[in-house]
């Protein structure tokens, strides 16, 4: 037993021996390995219920497939380092980032880590500092067995091989990578190898982790990379996008278009389970009574606002969260119609790399926190009772131009956590009832309404300018996604809100939030237009089609060839659920709503892939 503990075998060591210290030390580095797959894997569901990791253990398949990244990993960082410890230190660090990472995403937004986030790292890391991470029982055993599992490779597995055998054991590594990376992009096995039986098949998130953590991330790996669609031909779309041309907006139609993305903001007066004070929503209503409004069908859930924003400006339902040069965009399109193009976000420019992305899209200019709102609110980001007086009086300025104007803002008042330790306004009875509620909980529900009310107030301030301007103008405001209501959505659980996506009604609860567009008199007599009245449902990618269908404008190339798309499938959730003009809401299509769908897609893959401002 010593000699297996020896850094070397002796030179007189028989085969049988070598054969004993080699497997003694592959061996016990390869389970430690192992033993940080499984502490990832205890990690993979988050705060959902223990029974779903239970299920893990009783698919084989399913954990191997969770615990062989780490092992491959493990074996070829020891083959090239020649330490087995080092090795699987190394590893822990990526394996148990991941597990961390995850398991608080899941805890505050509901959202798994998928390859796609990695480029958006930086952020992640930035915006936790707004959260408060918490150590659970299962959290401190999982880091337990790491450290245990590095400990005890480093004081048992001792062995460094010559370069010879370091050579083959990171071959072997390779080869087994290789091997096995048909098995980690199979779709098939994929919808095979899933422990569901505590999940909900309607959830993207929990159809995610039910199969674990590492499996589904390396599965997720393409998505991440941009690919065309099935059936798609680049000549053959680039043709059929070359039989529409851009239209151009008349003079005497030219309005000013100003249109603001409010954080998180949702009308919750619209469920029966929450006592809103009705004041709280008093003044949106009344805006909505004198506006065309409709139902937003996000892609989101609590988080990732630039999914929603993006698909607005791109009119692509899939647009990418950081492009890195120029962008075909509705922006640019305006810009070839004259318009002046600018907005504000009182926040980081480098959240969501909005400084490089929004000039990519074609805005002139852009306001952030590092350049303004700073200065004026002493902090890093502003409040909307200093970001709407501010985008009040840029717009005003910018309509003396000669050129019309097109503003698009997103907001950051409204933005989660919200305390639940004490309510920011003053008293929690002021905003909602539910007394049923915790006292936590209450405070939490209370400082989004509240929030929400002082928003509506900055923002009719701004619309009662606009109304008395002789300027043109027509406003659109949109919520982004519904908003965060504590740890594993436990408000929206307390209220007996359905969020569990198993009809049309959890649907729209989950998903959507409402947009409104407004105009002036003097918009609505440049456009024939009274602009009030009850509009679609709708995805972000269509809603610039809306407001250009309400202005009575044709747009560019790229809306006309999708008009189609808006028209048969208006809602395009990414989850696969249609809303269709039939007025259902399915994920099956009839064979002429698929072939929209899959044209559609050919279109917006093109657009993606081709600059043309």
């Amino acid at each position: 037993m010593p000699f297996l503990l020896r850094r070397t075998p002796a030179p007189d060591t028989s085969r049988g021996g070598l054969a004993a210290f080699w497997g003694w030390n592959w061996g016990l580095t390869l389970a430690g390995a192992a033993l940080l797959g499984l502490a990832c894997l205890m990690l993979a569901h988050g705060p959902y219920d223990e029974a779903v990791f239970r299920e893990y253990l009783t698919l084989p398949l399913l954990v191997a497939l969770n615990l062989l990244p780490a092992m491959v990993l493990t074996a070829l960082l020891y083959g090239l380092l020649g330490r087995a410890w080092l090795a699987l230190a190394i590893t822990a660090l990526p394996v148990m980032g991941l597990a961390l990472g995850n398991y608080y995403k899941l805890a505050f937004r509901d959202d798994p880590v998928v390859a796609s986030d990695l480029p958006l790292l930086g952020e992640a890391g930035k915006m936790a500092g707004e959260y408060h991470p918490f150590v659970t029982p299962r959290i401190a055993l999982a880091l337990g067995i790491c450290a245990a599992a590095i400990v005890a490779v480093g004081l048992l597995a001792r062995g460094r091989a010559g370069w010879r055998g370091r050579v083959l054991g990171s071959v072997l590594a390779l080869a087994a990578a290789a091997a096995l990376t048909p098995a980690y992009l199979s779709d098939a096995l994929y919808s095979q190898q899933a422990a569901q039986n505590h999940l909900n098949r309607w959830s993207s998130t929990q159809q995610y982790l039910a199969r674990g953590l590492l499996y589904p991330f390396l599965h997720s790996i393409p998505d991440a990379i941009p690919s065309p669609p099935e059936g798609y031909r680049e000549a053959q779309t680039g043709q059929l996008l070359a039989s529409y041309t851009d239209q151009d907006i008349p003079e005497e139609q030219k309005v000013n278009l100003v249109g603001i993305m409010l954080e998180a903001f949702t009308d919750f007066s619209r469920f029966a389970e929450v006592e809103v004070r009705p004041e709280v929503y008093a003044l949106y209503h009344a805006l909505e009574a004198e506006s065309y409004t409709g139902n937003l069908v996000t892609n989101i859930f609590a988080g990732g606002t630039v999914n929603t924003e993006r698909a607005f400006l791109t009119g692509i339902n899939t647009a990418s969260l950081d492009y890195r040069s120029n962008a075909s965009s509705y922006v640019w399109y305006l810009k070839s119609q004259g318009y002046q193009t600018s907005g504000d976000h009182p926040c980081n420019n480098w959240f969501y790399n909005r400084l490089n992305v929004n000039r990519y899209l074609g805005f002139d200019r852009y306001r952030f926190s590092e350049d303004f709102y700073a200065a004026l609110s002493g902090q890093s980001t502003a409040n909307d009772d200093i970001f709407f007086p501010q985008l009040t009086q840029s717009i005003l300025d910018q309509m003396e131009d000669d050129r019309p104007l097109f503003s698009f803002s997103v907001s950051y008042q409204g933005h989660g956590p919200y305390s639940d330790e004490v309510c920011w306004y003053g008293d929690a009875d002021d905003f909602v009832g539910n007394e049923q509620l915790d006292q936590g909980s209450r405070n939490i529900l209370a400082n989004y309404l509240a929030s929400v009310r002082s928003t509506q107030a900055s923002l009719m301030e701004l619309v009662d300018t606009l109304r008395t301007t002789q300027e043109p103008v027509v406003l659109i405001v949109f919520g982004d996604h519904k908003p965060w209501l504590g740890n594993s959505n436990s408000v929206y659980h307390a209220l007996g809100i359905d969020l569990s996506l198993s009809d049309e009604q959890s649907f729209y609860n989950y998903w959507s939030t409402r947009y409104l567009i407004w105009a002036n008199d003097a918009a609505k007599a440049a456009l024939g237009n009274d602009f009030v009245g009850e509009g679609p449902d709708v995805s972000p990618c269509f809603l610039m089609q809306v407001l250009f269908e309400q202005c009575g404008w044709a747009g560019d190339a790229y809306m006309q060839a999708t008009r189609e798309a808006y028209t048969t499938l208006p809602v395009m959730q990414e989850q696969g659920m249609y809303r269709t003009a039939r007025g259902t809401l399915t994920d099956t299509l009839t064979p002429e709503e698929q072939e929209v769908l899959q044209r559609f897609s050919h279109l917006e893959y093109y657009r993606s892939t081709h600059f043309d401002p």
